[in-house]
């Protein structure tokens, strides 16, 4: 990884940048843990109506069962699916071990979720002499003590990486060098680029682009007539071009909370008393966090399983319980009544005191929220 790829201002270094994907983690760990599991289908979660599948294991995967899936639908699909109630605690502790060997290689590790992170190995703070080497001894290592899998990308920045780490998934490894990134990004589906969700991507292949390829073949008018301010953002990608570093402290951008019902919720008092205690539970965080945000989520899942978001944003940050339900019972107000029941209310506080937009190009907001 010596040259700067195509496109990219000479005067920016090179880095070397490696995601590592833990393997179906939650499931892999009950797999491990209780070895009547392994080689079956096991869905982490829970498994009455209302349950909703956290994790599935690659067996499971194959009839088609997905995180976030209702329970009622993995099982309709894969009849012989074992439910295993999670265990955080210890997906935690393992995420924390696996942190561990990341640091023993790079300074700048940036944890997207428990079970996956990019790391910054321009330094080679080992010694080992490639991103390359550097990625084999972490997959390796974690083998060796956790008894887990994972599939590692690497490449220039971090885009490519992560994309390269689903590329040969499970325990794979994908190198994408540097001149080569575009070539990659053009022979994917857009529906494999991170930062772009299924309705801005079925918004796209109304528009004939459902590739990489369609993407870069797209002139910048064209991009912003139709995707406005992310415009640039998306040329960029389909070029391969991606120029955000690694932050080891990554800002509080969100926090909340939801709740799955067991009955649907149809009247407007059982409605408005979710939404308090989801607040209370949210304001919580946020207080013993010292965060203060100036806007709010609401999300509502109904009965049919169609499922709206609608924020609101206030001019000074929200100080208190009250004023965070208050903010809720605002954008809750024009959607009730309900013609259908209540299955999930969820609460999100966002935009905090000191939050400000990175300085590189990154994704667009409005495209990430649909991932």
């Amino acid at each position: 990884m010596q040259d700067s790829p195509t496109g990219e201002a000479a005067e920016r270094p090179v880095r070397k940048i490696i995601h590592v994907d833990m393997d179906a983690f939650y499931a892999s760990v009950e797999q491990r843990d209780d070895p009547a599991l392994r080689g079956k289908p096991v869905a982490v979660g829970g498994s009455s109506r209302r349950g909703v599948v956290a994790a599935a294991s690659y067996e499971a995967r194959k009839f088609g069962v997905r995180s976030a899936m209702p329970s009622i639908t993995a099982k309709r699909q894969c009849p012989g699916l074992i439910f295993v109630p999670p265990r955080f605690e210890v997906y935690r502790d393992i995420s924390h071990q696996i942190r561990a060997i990341f640091r023993d290689y790079a300074d700048e590790v940036e944890p997207l979720s428990l079970d996956e992170a990019y790391l910054d190995v321009s330094a080679d703070k080992a010694g080992l002499g490639s991103a390359t080497a550097t990625a084999r001894l972490i997959r390796r290592r974690i083998r060796e003590e956790t008894g887990l899998t994972a599939s590692a990308g690497v490449s220039y920045n971090k885009f490519i990486a992560k994309l390269a780490s689903d590329q040969n998934k499970p325990d794979g490894l994908t190198v994408i060098p540097p001149g080569k990134g575009a070539a990659f990004v053009q022979t994917l589906s857009i529906r494999r680029f991170h930062g772009i969700g299924p309705v801005t991507a079925a918004k796209m292949e109304g528009l004939g682009v459902f590739s990489g390829a369609d993407l870069a073949a797209r002139d910048p008018l064209w991009l912003a007539t139709h995707f406005g301010n992310s415009a640039e953002w998306l040329y960029n990608l389909a070029r391969g071009i991606d120029h955000r570093r690694v932050k080891s402290n990554r800002p509080l951008k969100s926090l909340g909370g939801e709740r799955t019902f067991f009955n649907d919720l149809v009247s407007d008092t059982e409605i408005r008393e979710a939404l308090a205690h989801v607040c209370t539970v949210v304001w919580d965080r946020a207080a013993k966090k010292g965060a203060r945000g100036r806007t709010v989520t609401l999300k509502l899942r109904y009965a049919d399983f169609r499922t709206i978001t609608r924020a609101k944003s206030v001019a000074t940050p929200i100080a208190d319980g009250n004023a965070l339900l208050a903010a809720g019972e605002a954008i809750l107000a024009p959607l009730l009544p309900t013609e259908q029941g209540i299955r999930l209310l969820g609460v999100t506080l966002s935009k905090f005191e000191g939050d400000e937009e990175e300085e590189e190009s990154s994704a667009p907001a409005d495209l990430l929220s649909l991932i």
